[in-house]
């Protein structure tokens, strides 16, 4: 087991797949926390699927698809954003609109223009082959926001997360977090469905956090477990992957709903005790 691991990491594709697949499932979890808390964790879904739309525009007309999506999607987070905020709509109809539109225009042009090559697949549920060096770089990047926005700026997070007007009563720049949480995301989305695809990578977003809530009922403690089931998840998936050529981004989901089911036992037989 321990050459074969060792054979796996002289792959450069897979050292790249590893590095950004820590960084994204921290990100993931520390920035899907606050999303599942507020409960606005499907916002990930939407954006994933607008992702995918916009890659599939990129490769048709021949732009480099981490440049063309990324500033697209976070417009469109911050379109969610501003729309939910002044309009009648409801949250969760406006990002089933936005995420069901996205994806009928990725599939549908990918469908009928000719003389394109694309595997859709790769797109949909994500490809450990396409992980690039400029994404280890950017993941690299984005977790040291992350990190140090939780950091520094912990305190403001918990109050934003639990009681907005709260926040806003003492001086906390709520409109500013907003935006920069929907960024984040934006960002973590598009370089995670490089793994797991458009389809799956919300559940990096959702999984490891309704999972830590299941067993702890503090903020700290959530963010904590959260972030290192994602992780653990994350490398676990991985290597069944390598071992037994299963699918990536199935695999990490599989893995993550399993420690799901284990935190749920957990906690009903601490209840019924």
């Amino acid at each position: 087991m321990v050459n074969e691991i060792i054979n796996m990491f002289s792959y450069d594709f897979i050292v790249r797949a590893f590095i950004v697949g820590i960084l994204i499932s921290l990100c993931a979890a520390l920035i899907g926390t606050t999303l599942v808390l507020k409960g606005s964790s499907m916002i990930g879904d939407g954006l994933s699927h607008v992702a995918f739309g916009c890659i599939s525009i990129a490769t048709i007309l021949g732009f480099a698809p981490l440049e063309f999506s990324l500033p697209i999607v976070v417009f469109v987070s911050f379109l969610i954003l501003r729309i939910n905020e002044n309009s009648s709509m409801h949250k969760d109809s406006l990002i089933a609109l936005v995420s069901a539109s996205s994806l009928a225009i990725g599939i549908f042009l990918i469908s009928v223009v000719k003389g394109v090559n694309i595997d859709i697949n790769n797109y949909l549920f994500g490809s450990i082959l396409s992980v690039s060096f400029e994404d280890v770089i950017i993941s690299i990047i984005l977790s040291i926001i992350v990190i140090g926005l939780y950091v520094i700026s912990y305190n403001k997070i918990f109050a934003l997360t639990f009681d907005e007007k709260f926040a806003k009563s003492i001086g906390i720049n709520v409109d500013f977090y907003n935006i920069l949480f929907s960024s984040l995301c934006s960002i973590v989305v598009v370089l995670g469905m490089r793994l797991t695809g458009s389809l799956l990578i919300s559940c990096l977003i959702i999984f490891p956090s309704i999972s830590a809530i299941q067993l702890f009922k503090s903020f700290k403690g959530v963010v904590i477990i959260s972030s290192i089931i994602s992780i653990f998840a994350f490398i676990i998936g991985l290597f069944i992957s390598c071992f037994y050529s299963t699918p990536t981004g199935a695999t990490i989901v599989i893995i993550n709903l399993i420690i799901f089911i284990v935190f749920k036992l957990f906690s009903l037989i601490k209840k019924s005790i």
